[in-house]
């Protein structure tokens, strides 16, 4: 099949290189990349186990609420905090 693409010019950086290092012309390089390319595309893709994290109770807060930062750090630091 003949048709025409129109490359990024860092993918066609890519080719050229691999077209010199292996001593393939642009078109054997060309489907090489594109064979391998929808091969992984058309691999399922795994699913990463989903990670929980276990909470613990360590009991209420000795130093106040700090949910609020400038209120924790007037706690922490005075009221002339910069």
């Amino acid at each position: 099949m003949r048709t025409t693409l129109t490359l990024e010019p860092d993918v066609a950086r890519g080719l050229e290189e691999m077209r010199k290092q292996r001593g393939l012309t642009l078109k054997q390089a060309a489907n090489e990349v594109l064979r391998k390319g929808l091969e992984a595309a058309r691999r399922p893709v795994r699913r990463r186990k989903r990670f929980h994290t276990r909470t613990a109770d360590h009991g209420r807060s000795l130093i106040g609420n700090l949910d609020n930062v400038a209120e924790a750090l007037a706690l922490a630091e005075g009221e002339n905090f910069q």
